[in-house]
C-alpha cells in the first residue's frame, strides 16, 4: 500500500473539499475535485459542478495553463477514460504532461474502473490511488452504493416525539419537528434523485415531497409512491403540483388497468411489480429504480416501508429528528414495525453517528454499514 505524505493528503482533503461543492447537482455522475500542484504551489483547482458540465480535471488543467506540465494532479476519483457526456479526462491529462495522479478511490463504474488509471500509466503518467479512499468513498456514498451494489443508496428519514412516536393517535403529524428542522428535510430531499413514500403517507399527509427552500433553483427529486393497488387520489397534492418532478407509482397486479393508464396519462410513470398481495418486494422494487437510474432515494414513510427496507438490508442511512415533545398514545404510531428480533442484542445498531440540534430538536444521522 502507498505511504501518502502530509502534503499529499493536505491537497487531496482540498481536492475533497472542492468535489462536495457539487453536492446535489452532479447525479448520476460523481462529485469529484481536483487540485492540480507545480513545485509545492497550487496553480489549478476545479470541481464537477453539473452533470453535463465539465470535470474537474478539465477545470483544473484550464485554470493551470501550461504550468500542468510535469505537474501533480490531485483527484479525489479515479479519472474517466470514455466519452460521455464530456471527453476522457485521461486524454486531457496526458495531453497537458502533468507528471503524475494522486487519486483517492478507483472508480466503482464498470465503464471506467481501472481503465482510466490504466490509460495513464500507458502515457508514461506516474499513477498511485488510495489517498483518503475512506473520506472519498463517503463523500460519493451514493454513486458508491449504486455501481457497487446495483441499486439505490437509501436513507431513512423520519421526525418522532420524545417518546417515540411519529403521529398523535388522531393521525395528526404535522408538525412534530420544527421549522429549521423541515428545512434540512428539504436539503436532504434536494441531495437526493428520489423521494419515496408510501400509499399510507399519501393517504394521512397529502405530502408533495418536493424541495421547497428560498431561492432553490436545483432540480425536483423524482417522487416516488409504493401503492399495491394504485388506490392513490387523483387529486393528491404530489400528482396535482408536481413542480418539475416525475410520479413514479410502483404497483401490483391489484391494480386496475384503467387507473393505470389514467395515470399514464397523466404523465407518471407506472411500474407493476409482482408482490404477495399488496406488498411488494423490496429487492425487486429497488431493481426497478436502479433501472430508471435514481442512486439515492430518500425514504419518508411510513413505517411498513421503513420496516421492509431493513428487514431486507436495503437501508443505507438513518436521519431522524427527535423534537423535545411527549404525545403518548394507544395506537402504534412508531416509526418502524416489528422485525422480529430475539433479543435487545439482536439491535440494529447505527455506525458513524453523528449529532446536531436545529433549535430544540435533536437529530441523529447514522450508517447501517460500512460504505
Amino acid at each position: 500500500m502507498t505511504a501518502f505524505s502530509r502534503n499529499d493528503q493536505a491537497y487531496m482533503q482540498m481536492a475533497l473539499a472542492l468535489a462536495s461543492r457539487g453536492r446535489g447537482r452532479t447525479s448520476p455522475n460523481p462529485m469529484v475535485g481536483a487540485v492540480i500542484v507545480k513545485e509545492g504551489r497550487v496553480v489549478g483547482r476545479g470541481f464537477h459542478a453539473k452533470a453535463g458540465e465539465a470535470h474537474a480535471e478539465v477545470v483544473a488543467l484550464a485554470e493551470a495553463g501550461e504550468l500542468s506540465a510535469g505537474a501533480t494532479v490531485y483527484v479525489t476519483l479515479e479519472p474517466c477514460a470514455h466519452t460521455g457526456r464530456t471527453p476522457p479526462c485521461t486524454t486531457a491529462l496526458i495531453e497537458a504532461g502533468v507528471a503524475r495522479v494522486v487519486a483517492a478511490m478507483e472508480d466503482p463504474n464498470p465503464l471506467v474502473h481501472g481503465k482510466g488509471f490504466g490509460a495513464l500509466r500507458a502515457a508514461g503518467i506516474k499513477t498511485e490511488v488510495g489517498c483518503l479512499e475512506k473520506e472519498a468513498r463517503r463523500l460519493n456514498e451514493f454513486f458508491v452504493v449504486y455501481h457497487e451494489q446495483r441499486r439505490p443508496f437509501v436513507t431513512l428519514k423520519w421526525a418522532m416525539s420524545l417518546c417515540g412516536r411519529t403521529a398523535h393517535d388522531s393521525g395528526q403529524s404535522r408538525w412534530i419537528s420544527n421549522a429549521k428542522s423541515r428545512q434540512y428535510g428539504h436539503r436532504l430531499r434536494s441531495q437526493h434523485d428520489g423521494v419515496m413514500v408510501g400509499i399510507g403517507t399519501v393517504l394521512a399527509d397529502d405530502p408533495m415531497l418536493s424541495v421547497r427552500l428560498p431561492d432553490y433553483d436545483g432540480k425536483q427529486p423524482r417522487k416516488i409512491v409504493v401503492d399495491g393497488d394504485l388506490s392513490i387520489p387523483t387529486r393528491a397534492r404530489l400528482l396535482r403540483e408536481k413542480g418539475g418532478g416525475q410520479v413514479i407509482l410502483l404497483t401490483t397486479p391489484l391494480a386496475k388497468p384503467r387507473m393505470i393508464k389514467h395515470f399514464e396519462k397523466e404523465g407518471c410513470r407506472v411500474i407493476v411489480i409482482d408482490g404477495r398481495r399488496r406488498i411488494i418486494d423490496m429487492h425487486r422494487l429497488m431493481d426497478e429504480l436502479f433501472k430508471l437510474e435514481l442512486m439515492s432515494v430518500l425514504v419518508e414513510g411510513g413505517r411498513q416501508i421503513h420496516t421492509s427496507l431493513l428487514a431486507a438490508g436495503l437501508a443505507d442511512k438513518v436521519v431522524s429528528f427527535i423534537a423535545p415533545k411527549i404525545i403518548g398514545g394507544g395506537i402504534m404510531r412508531s416509526p418502524i414495525e416489528n422485525l422480529d428480533l430475539p433479543s435487545i442484542d439482536q439491535a440494529i445498531v447505527l455506525r458513524d453517528v453523528k449529532y446536531q440540534t436545529f433549535d430544540d430538536d435533536l437529530c441523529l444521522e447514522g450508517y447501517l454499514r460500512e460504505i
